[in-house]
């Protein structure tokens, strides 16, 4: 008998988790005629020493059987949602109306699932997915005993699989590739790469043995959801309870925050718990993923942006591993008025209308139904907000675009071309007590509030401002600066013990029109904590599409705080010493001539 499951919503500011991949909600495509049955299973796993419930979907389409069979899709939930959210339930339905067996569960720590909230942890959430793999593959049954003769094996208990999902359900694809190499394809979005970068950022180049700075808006969101879990699963599975002081994550999970929170780094401590943050994160354990990847990621996300789909990308393709990358628009920023005209919306149904959706079938019909002739597309494609034509929207590479220009920051705030023009001069700037500093409030768009424009305190930041373009310039990719300053005070306290004392600053990037209307680009900004006040050191800034048009300027800036990070300790002047000599560089990735 087959039967409809309607969409649940728990209220909305609890059900962040849910909202930050609602772009992902699935709906058939118009013409779906084949139904399909959805049968819900529960599973007991084992995963971290623990016996956990799994509660999951299969949806079964029409006319698959033993002698019939078909491949599998697998998917579990963003952070905070469950099997039944949009969009979760709806990435069953859309691929069973294509045919594939799917199964969708919740994610352990939520829905009706048990055992605590692991942050994707491979031998945990890996290893839980892991064996509901063995069930497709006919190796195991369900709690009430039934099993799945109909999916399609490439030899006795493997079947053929693929996986898909969004943010905490991307992550978890590259954690269960690393444990089970029986999966044939995996479509991670919008979904980290080093957890430790995600929620404590440090972008100096080469700083990574140095804590960065503090993502405290997303961070506390996200721990707030996850330790409200009663509020929105009533009578919790005792599994999903720690202790009073850490309700329903793993301890190094909490601790790891509360250390965050703190606004102190002390060095036995935090080397610890960011190493915690790392081992449970892909940059730890890609090496062991073998599974063909298309990894789709968002250019309006402060969250987990452009860098980190990069970074798993280079390495994915260093390995051998098979690897594409999309840039598409939307992301976990941005608002809440979805997809672009034209862009990947599966709420739409328009799998086969859009370029990332058609980029997806490809890929399952290639590694899952073994359609060779399939083509798959570039190896990185990106999504352009200024081009009109919708049959024109993503360019597409065999490579990203290379930091082939260079400007010069000339100690006059001016940003030129060539180093003979730059010159001589010294300016400075301090921070304030309190933040100086806007470039977004982190869950407005999700909560459906107005942010305020991006902005900057005369005196707490600095500004190097190009002439205005006589050609459009086209920005794909991260830029980088190198600089030097000068900070007494924090020269002082750099080596107290406490990596809180060292240098913060904030690295940006802004489109100045010719009316003089600023636009931070995607509001992305690229938070440093200096690992030496006294070296010259550079910044990789957050990766962007943008096109500069003719008559506009780029401007750099440093600001000393960012309200949605933590700042500097205490009251530390800056100075930038401008010349020929030692100027700082801009580089930047120009695509097009």
């Amino acid at each position: 008998m087959s039967r409809r499951v309607p969409r649940s919503r728990a209220p909305f500011a609890l059900a962040l988790g849910a909202a930050l991949a609602a772009p992902l909600a699935i709906g058939p495509p118009a013409s779906a005629a084949d139904p399909y049955t959805v049968t819900p299973l529960k599973f007991t796993v084992q995963a971290g020493g623990r016996s956990c419930t799994v509660d999951a979907d299969l949806y079964r389409p029409a006319g698959v059987n033993r002698e019939h069979p078909a491949p599998a899709v697998l998917g579990t939930n963003g952070f905070g949602g469950s099997k039944s959210d949009g969009s979760t339930d709806s990435i069953g339905k859309a691929f069973a109306q294509r045919g594939y067996v799917s199964l969708v569960y919740s994610g352990l720590g939520f829905g009706r699932s048990g055992c605590l909230i692991s942050l994707d942890d491979p031998d945990i959430d890996g290893a839980a997915a892991a064996q509901l793999v063995d069930f497709l593959g006919g190796k195991r049954a369900a709690d009430d005993g039934t099993t799945a003769d109909f999916v399609t094996l490439d030899g006795p208990g493997d079947p053929r699989v693929g996986m898909i999902g969004g943010s905490y359900g991307g992550a978890v694809q590259l954690a269960t590739a690393a444990v089970d190499h029986r999966l044939d394809a995996l479509v991670p979005m919008i979904t980290w790469h080093d957890l430790a970068y995600s929620l404590d950022p440090n972008n100096a180049v080469g700083g990574s043995g140095v804590p960065g700075v503090f993502k405290w808006q997303w961070t506390n969101g996200f721990y707030l959801i996850g330790e409200g879990q009663p509020l929105l699963q009533p009578g919790l599975d005792p599994s999903r309870i720690n202790s009073l002081t850490c309700l329903h994550f793993v301890t190094q999970a909490c601790r790891t925050i509360h250390t965050l929170n703190s606004g102190s780094y002390p060095a036995d401590r935090t080397t610890e718990l960011l190493a915690y943050a790392r081992r449970v994160s892909p940059v730890s354990y890609l090496r062991r993923v073998r599974t063909p990847t298309l990894l789709v990621q968002g250019q309006a996300d402060t969250l987990f942006n452009l860098n980190e789909a990069t970074a798993t990308y280079r390495t994915l393709r260093a390995q051998g591993t098979p690897v594409k990358m999309i840039w598409q628009s939307w992301g976990h920023s941005g608002g809440s008025t979805g997809p672009a005209t034209g862009e990947f919306d599966l709420s739409k149904g328009n799998l086969e209308t859009s370029y990332v959706g058609r980029r997806v079938l490809a890929w399952f019909d290639r590694h899952l139904r073994k359609r060779t002739h399939a083509d798959t597309g570039p190896a990185f494609a990106y999504y352009r907000d200024w081009v009109t034509d919708p049959n024109r929207t993503y360019a597409t590479a065999d490579r990203l675009p290379a930091l082939n220009r260079t400007l010069y920051l000339s100690g006059d705030g001016k940003l030129v071309d060539n180093r003979n023009k730059v010159a001589r001069g010294t300016r400075g700037y301090t921070n304030r007590l309190i933040p100086t500093s806007h470039s977004e409030s982190s869950l407005a768009g999700l909560i459906g509030l107005r942010d305020s424009p991006p902005h900057d305190t005369k005196g707490t930041y600095l500004d190097w401002t190009s002439k205005p373009l006589d050609r459009p310039l086209d920005v794909v990719g991260a830029p980088r600066a190198t600089l030097k300053v000068h900070s007494p005070k924090a020269e002082r306290t750099q080596n107290s013990g406490d990596a809180a004392d060292k240098l913060v600053l904030f690295a940006k990037i802004y489109d100045v029109a010719p009316d003089g209307t600023r636009t931070l680009v995607r509001r992305l900004v690229a938070p440093v904590r200096v690992p030496d006040v006294t070296k010259s050191f550079t910044v990789t800034l957050p990766g962007i599409v943008h096109r500069y048009e003719t008559g506009h300027r780029l401007r750099f800036v440093i600001a000393a705080s960012d309200d949605a990070y933590f700042g500097n300790r205490g009251i530390k002047p800056v100075t930038v010493v401008g010349g020929p000599r030692e100027p700082g560089v801009l580089r930047l990735p120009v695509a097009g001539p």
